[in-house]
Parts: C-alpha cells; sequence; structure tokens
C-alpha cells in the first residue's frame, strides 16, 4: 500500500492535480487541431461524411469533441445545429444531449476546482445580478438560464464559482437543455434548408425589421432612464408627513 508523502500538504496536492488537468486539456486541443478537427468544423459536408465513415466510432468523436472544444471556445451551435444535418434527429437529439451535458460539466468543474479565482475575475457582470436569484431559488434559476441562453463559456464559469451544487447544475441543465435541443434535432435540417434557399428579399427584409426594433427599443430605453432622472428630484424635494407633523407652529 502507497502511503501519502507528508511533506506534500493538501493544497500543493491540488495545485499539482490541477496542473495536470490543464496538460490534459491543454495536449487535447492540440491533438484536435494537429488532426484537422477545426478544420472539419468548417467544412460541413466534410464532417459530415467523415463521421458517417466511422459509424458508432462517430458518435464517440462527435461527443468527445464537443466536450473538450465547446468549454473552450467553440460555440455549441455548431454541434447542435451539425448533428441533425449528419443523423436522423432522434439520435441528433440524443448526441447532442450528451455532449451539452458533458462540455458543462467540464466547464462547471474547470470554473469551481481549477481556475475559481481567475473565472472571478473575469465574470460578466451581466451574470452576477443572477447571484440573488440562485441563492434562493437555485435549481429554478439554473433550469431558467440554461433554457433561455443555453451553453455560453461564460454560464458554465458562473455556475461553477456560485454556490449551486454539482448535482442541482445537473439536473437543472438536464430539463432546461430538453426543449431547446429537441427543437434544434426536429426542425434543424428544415431550418437549415430554408435559410440556404431563402430568397435575398427574405434577408433584407429581416435585417431592417431587426435594426428597426433595435432603434426603436434604444430609444425607449433612453426616454425611461432621462424620465427617471428628471422625477427623482422632485421625490427627494417633497417634505414627508414626519417633517410636517415636527414642524414649528406659526413657521412657513
Amino acid at each position: 500500500m502507497t502511503v501519502p508523502d507528508p511533506a506534500i500538504n493538501p493544497v500543493a496536492r491540488y495545485g499539482i492535480y490541477r496542473v495536470a488537468a490543464l496538460g490534459v486539456v491543454a495536449v487535447l486541443l492540440i491533438l484536435a487541431w494537429q488532426t484537422g478537427v477545426f478544420e472539419l468544423l468548417g467544412e460541413p459536408q466534410r464532417l459530415r461524411a467523415a463521421l458517417l465513415d466511422l459509424g458508432a466510432w462517430g458518435w464517440v468523436a462527435f461527443v468527445v469533441a464537443y466536450t473538450v472544444l465547446q468549454p473552450f471556445g467553440v460555440p455549441g451551435t455548431v454541434f447542435v445545429m451539425a448533428a441533425p444535418l449528419i443523423w436522423p434527429w432522434p439520435l441528433a437529439f440524443l448526441l447532442s444531449m450528451v455532449g451539452t451535458m458533458a462540455a458543462s460539466v467540464v466547464g462547471f468543474s474547470f470554473a469551481r476546482f481549477m481556475a475559481r479565482d481567475f473565472v472571478l475575475a473575469r465574470l460578466p457582470a451581466k451574470l452576477r445580478k443572477y447571484e440573488s436569484a440562485m441563492n434562493e431559488r437555485a435549481f429554478l434559476t439554473v433550469v431558467v438560464l440554461r433554457f433561455l441562453l443555453w451553453m455560453p463559456q461564460g454560464l458554465h464559469a458562473f455556475f461553477g464559482v456560485s454556490r449551486v451544487g454539482f448535482w442541482t447544475h445537473f439536473c437543472g441543465s438536464l430539463l432546461g437543455y430538453i426543449p431547446p435541443l429537441l427543437a434544434t434535432a426536429y426542425f434543424g435540417e428544415q431550418a437549415m434548408t430554408w435559410i440556404l434557399e431563402a430568397p435575398t428579399w427574405v434577408w433584407i427584409t429581416t435585417g431592417v425589421v431587426l435594426l428597426t426594433a433595435c432603434g426603436a427599443f434604444y430609444v425607449w430605453r433612453r426616454r425611461c432612464q432621462s424620465g427617471s432622472d428628471i422625477r427623482a428630484p422632485r421625490r427627494r424635494l417633497r417634505p414627508s408627513r414626519a417633517d410636517l407633523e415636527h414642524r414649528e407652529p406659526g413657521a412657513h
């Protein structure tokens, strides 16, 4: 039986494990680059042919690539949108779910156990506003954020440095992912076909509508902020009932 070296304290041992894990991640990313995985991601037809030729091993390659690459920069939508173009929708949904959950666990664990200080210093401010909700309703908050935002790397990191437990995060993410991933797997192929075959006037009209909506929202938000700034001093200058009751008789 191996006896742990007493000279290595738990903090140092934890640091060794962290460096080793980071090394494994770096090696996997280098291998992915050397073997042309990143190039295949940019060429859907080659990616589809390569995965189909591998058979069941193509499923494994898809999940492993998703798990390793998504938490460290590659958008998860690349994998989610590609899956229904390669396999039938039930299999595409299963592989997307497994890959998304695995990537979420990796991103969560990386932020919690390996890069907590680094993540805390760079956590987006727009995610910090959910900290109170996370403390009060952790499971529901995880479900809602996963349903609305899916799988951005910043959200993995936010959950990792929060107080939410591992299984709360896991189960909440699983439940939140089901509706969008199921819809993407079922309608993904039809949606991509429509996007590729849509005429130019559709894109122009869509762009104009989006720009108009963004402009209207910006103007409305500026007006709301201006109105609140104007009303704020008036509320502060209005005397309270306590001031009126304590005012001296005959004072004007």
